[in-house]
């Protein structure tokens, strides 16, 4: 056995799954690393895989399980189905089975480990498989007539009933799966608080999904509280789809170090006297990157070469015969659609077009049905009982699948690693390929998804922002900390500077937040936001307040308030309530129908929408009404926006660096050399046809220079007179959180040189400005004047009145506990909580620096808006690196085409949408000439 000729079997070669002769095994050293039994029971359960892994363990495995055996901070970054969650378990599990044979009374009742997942549905199912190692290796050693207690684990979230928790004290399990919500609650949990003072280990798993939110930065604040409480540090292990950049994500996972003693009256390490404590390097760290450990198998398709002139009908019934094969030519299809309401058309035109489905082997899953619904499709979905099974988002993250063997994503998911994680269901496991096939149903995600896979081969992925210095979340475990125990402030403020988002926590930003926290602006209890803590120097023996494990004038800070810890328990965590809105016309105040709450973030005064099928313009909000006016107008807003994912950057800038490319090689050999470049891309045959088409009409009708680039932004101008109105059709291809905001900042300055209404359409790859026609703006010069260093101050100024500043402004107050959800058995709904804080916004306006307003304005613009990248943008501009290129036309040129039918591209509107395609598709032909037109279409090559 190559490699292995020191390696002790635990069992008679002749029982292996595998010949040990005929084998190479390149990672018996870590094999040897496991005690007998653990060998044993790992043989047993994956020998089948070892010649093809040439080893005991896959990579992910391989290099994380030596890391962990020895103590170190690792994060583990694979694919899914790699077998990472269990390559951060194996060790541990060792460690605590070895523990317990030459422990005399075993391990103790306490907890060893956390596994911290943002699912319930997740931590169920590691729950259970568990079960299996455990079972498993305590039955090896009861044959082996080795003594082995037990090793307890449990899970324990907000659905947990009383009665198990109550249990969890008496028999505390030594690994507890829990979320970043309970974890928050454990630690100040006065009881099973003293249960945490033993953890050696914590698994944060998928934490890619968790970096970039602030349930991450809850999370990092928990750990770091966390080691404060421990005997000793702890070994933190994070496991991690396909994520960049992986030192950030590391980071945020290890936290940052400072020296710290033990205090001798409570055993807690505590922090040294003497300044801030926060500004350490980070703790030491390894990176198991084994992304790229398994074989992809990914094509674009598309159901025709010309997806303006074909019918809707045809192209949909190729699409769903497309599908319809694939699903019969493998045993498990999981279809991932952009919105919920996708994902359950795609099951109905199945199940209505073809009788090879019913609700016996297909099936829906996404976050609006029941918890029930989908516990079950879950289920028969790991069975294998499931011909096909359609989602939004919902089954990107959690349970195993080992029989889905191929993932069909309609549409662009928008990120290469959101494709990655969703293909990555299918072929569960190393040394399966994983098979993904992507159908595009448009032209501009037909162009998004051939650079994403393009990129996906070449191992690029976006990277992931981490939300810093959030006053909302630091207001939550500050207050946390003062309800556990009265504690130095430089305490406090270093466990907090520790965490790896307030790693830069600036004294200004601490000062504003013991300002709200203790009530200090004048005006707040009248408006019943009272104190939550107190702050104050330790008094002499002789005084009032001494605490003699404090020196005498140490600040200190302690909590405020008899329920401080019933509305701290109550009141915390980081998702936000979120409700429907009763929209009603201003004439009559008839209900006309209802409004996800998301929606309004994308709608201003003036916008047009569609409501069960007519027109609506919208007015005004009050609370959880919406007032509108009848109207005849084109809609401005398709009902699809809030609920896709947003394109991210990093591909957009990808995609303007392709159209560079691309244009290049048309310069080069026009239609013909474009297509036989794209060949080199895993595109089939009609995805290359219609984008070199695509591209040369848009080159033969309005030049290269009308085609954005990583050096060149494009923007076209279209009187039209039929509607009196001037369109600006901008070409940001930067992803819609900085068009949102580019647009909202242009439109801010457009509206104070014209003295007018300016109408916004945002989409991935542009944005449309509208104003009227005797409106005439020099937007050439109006990018010219923008200055990076001014950016955030006019975006601020823009969002000022806002219903989307109304409505952060809500999620923010109700996180920092200046609004609480719940009080004295009385639960404040989403809606009720809006009008609160409509009724808080101006007063908290008017106060200097006020932490939660401070904090609303910093997640619009940092978080919602990418300012940072926005920044970069105006710099480009004003230094030359990135040239404006403007040009007036009669008719959108086809890269416009998504943009000016943006507000038609509602289902309600397909018919609307596609006659809106072929007039501008005409429009463009005729400038071509028609005879061109025949010789292009009739080429074959």
């Amino acid at each position: 056995m190559a490699g292995s000729d020191s390696l002790e079997m635990p069992v008679d070669a002749d029982a292996l799954p595998f010949d040990p002769d005929a084998v190479t095994i390149e990672d018996a050293d870590v094999f040897g690393l496991l005690e007998p039994a653990v060998q044993q029971w790992w043989l047993e359960a994956f020998g089948e895989f070892v010649p093809e892994n040439e080893g005991f363990f896959t990579p992910p495995q391989r290099g994380a399980i030596p890391n962990v055996h020895d103590g170190e901070n690792t994060l583990i970054c694979a694919p899914t189905g790699s077998g990472k969650t269990l390559s951060g378990f194996c060790a541990i599990i060792n460690e605590l089975y070895r523990r317990d044979r030459e422990a005399e009374d075993g391990l103790e009742n306490s907890v060893y480990c956390l596994y911290v997942s943002p699912l319930k549905s997740l931590a169920n199912d590691i729950h259970r498989n568990l079960e299996l190692p455990l079972e498993g290796i305590e039955s090896i050693a009861d044959q082996r007539g080795e003594e082995m207690g037990e090793i307890r684990h449990a899970i324990r979230h907000g659905d947990t009933p009383s009665s198990a928790r109550q249990k969890m004290l008496a028999e505390t399990p030594h690994i507890l799966n829990t979320t970043p919500e309970t974890l928050a609650i454990l630690l100040n949990s006065p009881k099973f608080r003293e249960k945490l003072r033993t953890v050696e280990y914590v698994i944060v798993d998928e934490i890619h999904s968790l970096a970039a939110g602030k349930r991450g930065t809850h999370l990092a604040v928990s750990l770091e509280r966390l080691e404060a409480l421990t005997a000793a540090p702890i070994t933190r292990i994070g496991c991690s789809a396909t994520i960049e950049p992986l030192e950030a994500v590391a980071e945020f996972l290890v936290g940052r170090e400072t020296p710290r003693v033990s205090d001798r009256s409570t055993g807690e390490r505590r922090d040294p006297g003497g300044g801030d404590e926060g500004g350490g390097g980070p703790r030491d760290y390894e990176i198991v990157d084994a992304r790229f450990a398994r074989e992809f198998d990914l094509e674009l398709e598309c159901p025709t070469d010309d997806l303006i002139n074909t019918p809707r009908g045809i192209v949909q019934e190729r699409f769903y015969r497309m599908l319809h094969d694939h699903v019969q030519a493998h045993t498990n299809t999981l279809v991932f659609t952009n919105t919920r309401s996708g994902a359950e058309r795609v099951l109905h035109n199945l199940r209505e077009r073809f009788d090879d489905y019913d609700e016996a082997n297909s099936a829906c899953h996404h976050g609006s049905l029941s918890k029930e619904v989908r516990q079950d499709v879950e289920s028969r979905l790991k069975a294998g009982d499931l011909d096909v099974v359609t989602s939004s988002t919902s089954l990107e993250l959690g349970i195993d699948m080992p029989h889905v063997d191929l993932v069909v994503q309609v549409g662009s998911p928008k990120s290469v690693a959101s494709l990655l994680q969703r293909v990555g269901r299918a072929g569960h496991r190393v040394g399966q390929t994983v098979t993904g096939r992507v159908i595009a149903l448009d032209r501009d995600e037909l162009l998004e998804c051939a650079v994403m896979l393009k990129k996906a081969e070449d191992g690029f992925v976006d990277s992931v922002s981490i939300p810093e210095n959030a006053q909302d979340v630091a207001a939550q475990h500050v207050y946390g900390m003062a309800i556990a125990e009265i504690r130095p402030e430089r305490e406090i403020r270093a466990i907090l500077q520790r965490a790896y988002p307030y790693r830069n926590y600036a004294e200004a930003a601490w000062e504003s937040l013991c300002r709200y926290l203790t009530a200090e602006y004048a005006g707040l209890e009248d408006r019943n936001v009272y104190a939550k803590i107190w702050r104050d120097e330790n008094d002499p023996p002789d005084g009032e307040y001494h605490y003699e494990e404090y020196h005498v004038g140490e600040p200190l800070i302690g909590k405020r308030g008899r329920l401080a810890r019933v509305i701290y328990m109550t009141n915390i965590g980081t998702i936000p309530d979120s409700f429907t809105c009763d929209v009603y016309t201003r004439a009559g105040d008839e209900w006309v129908g209802q409004l996800d709450e998301n929606y309004l973030d994308t709608l201003e005064k003036g916008d047009v929408f569609v409501l069960g099928g007519d027109h609506f313009e919208y007015r005004y909000r009050r609370g959880s009404k919406i007032y509108v006016d009848r109207t005849s107008a084109k809609p401005t807003v398709p009902s699809w926006y809030s609920e896709r994912l947003p394109l991210s950057t990093d591909l957009g800038r990808e995609i303007l660096a392709f159209q560079r490319d691309l244009l290049e090689h048309y310069d080069a050999g026009g239609p013909s050399r474009v297509r036989a470049w794209l060949r080199e891309f895993p595109l089939d045959d009609d995805s290359v046809r219609a984008m070199a088409r695509l591209f040369d009409h848009q080159c033969r009708y309005a030049g290269p220079e009308s085609v954005s680039t990583d050096g060149r932004l494009a923007i076209e101008v279209v009187r039209d007179r039929q509607e009196y109105e001037r369109h600006y059709y901008v070409h940001s291809n930067y992803g819609r959180q900085v068009n949102d905001g580019f647009s909202r900042l242009l439109a801010y300055h457009c509206a104070q040189v014209a003295t007018a209404n300016v109408n916004v359409a945002v989409a991935d790859n542009g944005f449309v400005l509208t104003m009227p026609l005797n409106r005439k703006i020099d937007l050439e010069g109006i990018l010219a004047d923008l200055e990076a260093d001014q950016v955030r101050e006019d975006l601020r100024t823009a969002l000022a009145g806002t219903d989307l500043l109304q409505r952060y402004f809500r999620i923010n107050a109700t996180r920092s506990l200046m609004i609480l959800k719940r009080y004295k058995g009385y639960e404040k709904s989403a809606s009720e909580q809006q009008v609160s804080s409509e009724m808080l916004l101006g007063f908290a306006e008017d106060l200097e620096e006020f932490a939660v307003i401070e904090e609303t304005y910093r997640e619009i613009l940092e978080d919602k808006l990418a300012v940072e990248a926005l920044e970069s943008i105006v710099e480009a501009i004003d230094d030359g690196s990135l040239e404006v290129e403007r040009q007036l036309l009669d008719s959108p040129t086809p890269r416009a085409f998504g943009l000016a039918t943006l507000s038609a591209s509602d289902v309600v509107l397909a018919e609307d949408e596609s006659a809106a395609l072929q007039a501008f598709h005409e429009q463009v032909l005729e400038e071509l000439g028609e005879e061109s037109v025949r010789g292009l279409s009739g080429s074959v090559d």
